[in-house]
């Protein structure tokens, strides 16, 4: 009879959180210092911008950012050095965090430039397994040489025949304009699946100088709404209604494009990242196999991100959705290729939201 023995193992199930990247941001751009260039500096809500960098377009996209942004902000800033490729220094900057979504502070004066940081974020997915987007500051309007009509031809020509879905232009109508937006998407009050154009948010603060043509004639909403159709991110206000609210989050995809707006494309970044890491623990591990148990358990395994996003809260009778719908019957299957390959497919439904609202008003003028 042999001796008898006992083992206790530790089974680590993969049942904890996983890091959310959500609302942090990295901003490059051009230093406004010599002291500070090539650095990967992290900032936060309490950070003292003024006193951290130098004055500088990149800091004043920071400081937008930071006043939009609210409580708990985090984001991290890479000031450039002269001639330091931009590129280079993303993909250093994401040896060291991950980022949702990085912010160009310096202007895109080409559409070729635009079209280039979209192939660089998506290569972040093939090199990183990173999900980003990017916003690209574009020119605003030169106030000794162009009028409204012709910056407006100008600026549409930019965005011309591009497709790059990863990537929001934003031109600088006040100066800060991308650090404006890039702020309201981090605000915590809000859900990543909410647009920018949510009216409730409240309105954008700290937004620069109002912006005058070369014939000193004001920003119109004729304008703004121009460049909203060719695709732009813009501010925007409503008569009678005080303060400077915000324009779609549009991206540059394509027509008929599923990710033309940002509020779809967040919550399928946050899905694809956690679903990323749930499919790597599944590697080589037997309790993923084709046998309709394990299809079944695994079907609820990976849909864990997306029930999580899905919860919703009701407060006084008002319900506050969750960042997606709540996952239905059918909206995962997993199919084997091979003995060795698994492919699954999952569905994602954001929530409707109304940007365009019409009231019909009936007058009853009968007796009755």
């Amino acid at each position: 009879m042999s001796l008898g023995k006992v083992q206790v193992n530790n089974l680590n199930q993969g049942q904890g959180d996983i890091a959310a990247i959500e609302r942090h941001f990295l901003f490059v751009g051009r230093a406004g210092a010599a002291g500070e260039e090539s650095q990967l500096f992290s900032i936060g809500a309490q950070t003292d911008i003024n006193d951290t960098f130098a004055a500088s377009n990149l800091r004043d996209q920071v400081l937008a950012a930071q006043l939009n942004a609210g409580q708990n902000w985090t984001a991290a800033v890479y000031p450039l050095a002269e001639g330091e490729d931009v590129f280079e220094a993303i993909t250093a900057a994401n040896e060291v965090q991950s980022f949702e979504a990085v912010v160009f502070c310096d202007l895109s004066t080409a559409g070729e430039a635009l079209s280039t940081k979209h192939d660089y974020l998506a290569s972040l997915q093939a090199s990183h397994g990173r999900f980003v987007f990017g916003i690209a500051a574009v020119p605003g309007i030169d106030d000794d040489t162009q009028t409204w009509s012709q910056y407006e031809a100008a600026t549409v020509a930019l965005q011309a025949g591009i497709a790059a879905h990863l990537v929001i232009a934003v031109p600088q109508l006040h100066g800060n304009n991308a650090g404006v937006l890039a702020g309201r998407l981090c605000n915590r009050s809000v859900s990543i699946a909410d647009s920018p154009m949510r009216v409730a948010t409240g309105a954008v603060m700290g937004l620069g100088v109002e912006p005058l043509d070369s014939e000193d004639k004001p920003l119109t909403l004729a304008t703004l709404e121009t460049l909203a159709n060719a695709r732009f991110s813009v501010p925007q206000w409503y008569p009678d209604l005080e303060g400077v609210y915000w324009s779609d989050g549009s991206t540059l995809d394509a027509a008929g494009g599923d990710f033309q707006y940002i509020e779809h494309l967040r919550p399928v970044h946050k899905a694809s990242r956690e679903v990323r890491i749930l499919a790597i623990r599944r590697i080589a591990n037997r309790a993923l196999n084709s046998t309709p148990a394990s299809i079944e358990l695994n079907k609820a395994y990976f849909m864990r991100p997306l029930r999580a996003m899905s919860k919703s809260t009701v407060i006084l009778g008002t319900q506050f959705p969750g960042e997606v719908q709540p996952p239905r019957d059918g909206d995962i299957a997993i199919v084997w290729t091979t003995n060795k390959a698994v492919t699954i497919y999952m569905v994602v439904r954001p929530y409707n939201s109304p940007k365009e609202i019409t009231v019909n008003i009936l007058l009853d003028l009968s007796s009755d």
